[in-house]
């Protein structure tokens, strides 16, 4: 393995070197960024290999209070009022950056417009970023005056808990830098409706339970973030960050299920009340130094270390009789230590440049799981190193990225160690076929590790005779993702069209199989042979008059799903994926409506529909305020649908409803404050520990 890494790192060196000696001065990395600048001032998108860059006109900036407006302008992103959070139509993770530095959405409310030069659209990120997102955007600032920056702003439901709140602080004073920040978001629902029914045949008896539950359930998440950043500009970089992510989980409903046996009926009564609480506290160190013009070192380090706590009790009884036939106590404890380290080194060459590095990445989960059938407990232990280099440039209109590493996953259990190594490259070529039109080929082949909860062997009740259990011999899965990308754009039209096809080895899959000496069913996961998905997105958005005074947003990506499971059945599903944005902006007012057409998508054993959408919002600022309203789910509650497939071994069906947020009713205030703010930071590193373990 050592031959392999060293041969990976000759390839990359070599052919940089041989790329440095063919150039010429006017491909010099200076120039390149000169140009790059004067190509933004004059257009408002420019395509490079793995990004698109936004500049803004006047009237963008006039219509903007902050950074964070500027954001929803792009073709792909857009505000999701339910979170309160700028995401991508596309789904998927999003990360901010400022200057580089991975950043808030808080932290862009203390940016002005008129000092934002402009943004970086990342849809294929940077080997440094592409283990935290899918989509990275970087807001490129000027270094306005020394100065301070606050605001905060909620938003409620009038007649449910609903809340949203925010709050912000950022000194600045010299080479220093102190920033504060806090989020709530606050769910309390008593009018949630769930129809589950289980149909299955066992040991040559038939069943059917149809049950119909309503419960009152809610969560609080809130984020807690202190920072602190000591810079020198074209030296050092220093910052220390301390996080919180706080969160509290409860449910808690009764209903009825008509239980058949045979041709036998009864009617249960049935309880349940859940609930999940953690808070891990998180350190993240960060330190970049300039070597020379050319050269850049950089170290990150993330460590967090908590105990998540889980529990249900549900019963089931015979309403007649009171006799009970289902019982389940259970409560997990789950000491979790995640460390993450990295090391990376870039050199700008005339041609491009070169970025190398080395990460670790090590989470140690211990369950503790009680319940009526005793204790148990199970350790995992998931290791991964990453050595990469990727070397970045153009020749022409031949814009290309390309990148070699080695990954090795070590995951161990008290029954198992997996240990794997594999190469992992990733090319990613463009071509400019005019000044607003271009042609990116985009193929990468990675791994990835199985979650805790598919690995432990924990039992988990779940209806009489079903019971969901991981697997702890699940191996590594192997994806390789291939993307065909045409863009284009003009004053009126920002369009990109993707084909593209994703193909996972060893792909873990939750499936129903027969369990205990076939007295039950347990759902649990296997790995089967390979999934697959495959299709076209078209996203941009249209401008019919050429500004913002009518905006439509669209994202539609029809799709092909595969599965081919370990026992060589082949399980298919084909959906019509979509979402749908119309915003208006005239002077200070704004106003948006999305909606979508529910789909099902197939994960495991289920097929489940996302999310509906039918919301109308707007926004009026004056000055410092922000005032906004809006209704959200217009005439129908959020609606969740979950299905089994037709080879599944048990039959299942499920629709959720939350009727509280049936044309919901939002008033929201916000005030931001902002004396200036210096935002020098251009960190290269972004890592994040694993998430919490539950059941």
């Amino acid at each position: 393995m050592r031959k392999q890494i060293s041969f990976a790192l000759l390839v990359m060196t070599t052919f940089t070197f041989a790329q440095e000696n063919k150039a010429t001065e006017k491909d010099s990395t200076t120039h390149h960024k000169e140009i790059q600048e004067v190509l933004i001032k004059s257009q408002r998108k420019k395509q490079f290999v793995d990004k698109a860059v936004y500049s803004f006109d006047e009237e963008a900036l006039k219509q903007a209070r902050y950074a964070n407006d500027l954001l929803q302008t792009l073709p792909e992103l857009q505000f999701d009022p339910i979170s309160s959070s700028i995401l991508s139509i596309k789904g998927g993770k999003f990360l901010l950056l400022i200057n580089g530095v991975e950043s808030t959405e808080l932290q862009a409310r203390g940016i002005r417009p008129e000092n934002v030069v402009r943004v970086e659209y990342y849809d294929n990120p940077p080997t440094r970023w592409a283990n935290r997102a899918d989509t990275v955007v970087n807001i490129i600032t000027r270094n306005p005056e020394v100065g301070f920056a606050a605001g905060a702003s909620a938003s409620t439901a009038l007649t449910t808990g609903f809340v949203n709140g925010q709050a912000y602080a950022n000194y600045t004073n010299g080479r220093n830098n102190i920033g504060l920040e806090y989020g709530i978001n606050h769910r309390d629902y008593n009018n949630r409706v769930s129809n589950k029914i289980y149909d299955y045949d066992l040991q040559n008896v038939y069943y059917n339970t149809n049950e119909r539950r309503v419960d009152h359930f809610g969560y609080t998440y809130q984020d807690i973030a202190l920072r602190y950043t000591n810079s020198l500009a074209d030296s050092y970089v220093f910052q220390a960050k301390f996080s919180m992510n706080i969160f509290n989980y409860f449910s808690k409903g009764n209903g009825q299920s008509n239980f058949t046996k045979d041709n036998l009926s009864e009617q249960h009564g049935t309880s349940q009340y859940t609930g999940e609480k953690y808070t891990p506290p998180k350190l993240d160190l960060y330190f970049s130094k300039n070597l020379s013009k050319k050269d850049e070192i950089s170290f990150n380090i993330v460590g967090s270390s908590y105990t998540s706590e889980s529990f249900e009790i549900g019963k089931e009884w015979v309403i007649d009789t009171g006799n009970i036939v289902f019982d389940n106590d259970m409560n997990l404890k789950a000491k979790q230590t995640s460390i993450v380290g990295e090391i990376a080194y870039t050199h700008d060459f005339k041609v491009g440049k070169l970025s190398s590095g080395y990460r670790i990445d090590n989470n140690n989960v211990d369950n503790n799981l009680q319940n009526l059938a005793g204790n148990f407990d199970f350790s995992v232990n998931y290791l991964t190193q990453y050595l990469y280099s990727e070397f970045a440039g153009k020749s022409k209109n031949l814009m290309y990225r390309i990148g070699l590493g080695v990954t090795n996953i070590n995951n161990k259990t008290a029954t198992t160690t997996d240990n794997d190594w594999t190469i992992t490259p990733k090319i990613i070529l463009g071509y400019e076929l005019k000044k607003n039109q271009s042609l990116r080929l985009i193929s990468s082949y990675t791994p990835y590790s199985p979650g805790s909860s598919t690995l432990s062997p924990n039992i988990n009740q779940v209806v009489p005779n079903i019971v969901s259990t991981g697997n702890p011999f699940l191996t590594i899965q192997k994806a390789w993702n291939n993307n065909l990308n045409y863009s284009y754009n003009n004053k009126y039209f920002d369009f990109n069209a993707n084909v593209f096809y994703n193909y996972v080895d060893n792909a873990i899959n939750s499936m129903y199989v027969l369990y205990n000496n076939n007295t039950q069913y347990a759902l649990t996961y296997e790995n089967a042979q390979f999934s697959s998905r495959a299709g076209v997105q078209l996203t941009g958005s249209l401008k019919p008059f050429g500004n913002r005074l009518l905006v439509v947003k669209a994202n539609i990506f029809p799709t092909m799903q595969r599965v081919k499971t370990n026992s060589g059945a082949l399980l298919k599903n084909n959906y019509f994926g979509n979402n749908f944005t119309i915003s208006s902006e005239y002077k200070k007012l704004s106003l948006t409506y999305m909606f979508n057409i529910p789909v099902y998508t197939l994960s495991g054993a289920f097929l489940s529909t996302n999310e509906n959408q039918n919301h109308i919002f707007a926004n009026y600022k004056v000055k410092e305020w922000t005032f906004t309203t809006g209704m959200y789910w217009l005439g129908m509650p959020s609606r969740y649908k979950t299905k089994t497939l037709d080879e599944s071994l048990v039959n299942y069906s499920g629709t959720t409803n939350i009727y509280n947020n049936k044309n919901m009713f939002i008033l929201g205030i916000g005030y931001d404050f902002a004396k200036g703010k210096k935002n020098e930071v251009n960190r290269k590193l972004n890592n994040d520990t694993a998430p919490a373990a539950t059941f």
